[in-house]
């Protein structure tokens, strides 16, 4: 790996450089970096801490990330293997956009998204996963409102959240909250679910990918804040929805 590439190269690049000079067997942080240690050193570098020290950084990167782990015959040695994650980074050109996407989507979704729409996301076919995501806000905002299964889209989500008169609008809220939180919705379900949103999202790419899936569970969490709000709704302990009792 050239030194410049070590000086100049944020931690995460780094540590994917680094991965992929690594071999496909057991491999040791002490004896990758005395071999680089003694290259440096043979090349007269004049940083020759400062570069072992950007290595071990690495290092420590991929450790964290899951990306190397304890060696799977003998884990009380120095010696260490890449992970599946890690041979799969490897071979990926996109590896360090999975992960920050990944990273992302690390913290737990709203159930109904864990269980259908991350499988989807975690296999890579994010236009799947984003459609599933939106398609799940507005099968919930049509069931909450009460309206129509050919009411759909943007304008079932203006009919649900109409300031003042929709069913799930919060007259209580001032006139112009009720209407931005329409427009978040119906803003949301237009951009990312409609057959137009290829023009707006580029799916192919992780972390808007995953983005979209965020949007998606807030306003998910912003429907069981509504559900709470309303009268006769309870917890459905096996979808994770507000549902009417009864």
């Amino acid at each position: 790996m050239p030194t410049d590439e070590i000086r100049r190269l944020a931690t995460p690049e780094l540590a994917l450089r680094l991965l992929a000079s690594l071999g496909t067997g057991e491999v040791s942080a002490n004896s990758t970096l005395r071999g680089a240690e003694q290259a440096f050193e043979h090349n007269q570098e004049p940083d020759v801490i400062e570069l072992l020290d950007r290595l071990s950084d690495a290092w420590a990167w991929l450790e964290a990330h899951g990306l190397i782990g304890p060696s799977a015959r003998n884990t009380a040695s120095a010696w260490q293997r890449l992970t599946r994650a890690g041979h799969e980074a490897k071979a990926d050109a996109a590896a360090l956009t999975r992960l920050w996407a990944g990273d992302r989507l690390a913290g737990s979704l709203h159930p109904i998204l864990e269980e259908r729409v991350r499988p989807i996301f975690n296999l890579g076919d994010y236009e799947t996963a984003c459609f599933a995501a939106m398609k799940t806000v507005e099968v919930e905002v049509r069931r909450m409102a009460g309206l129509e299964n050919s009411v759909i889209g943007v304008d079932l989500m203006r009919q649900a959240f109409r300031p003042e008169a929709g069913p799930l609008a919060d007259v209580d809220a001032h006139k112009g909250e009720q209407v931005a939180i329409m427009e978040l919705f119906a803003g949301a379900i237009g951009a990312f679910k409609n057959p137009s949103s290829h023009r707006t999202v580029h799916f192919d790419d992780a972390i808007e990918a995953a983005e979209v899936v965020q949007t998606a569970d807030l306003l998910l969490r912003l429907l069981q804040r509504t559900a709470r709000r309303s009268k006769g709704l309870e917890p459905d302990r096996n979808q994770g929805w507000l549902t009417p009792k009864g």
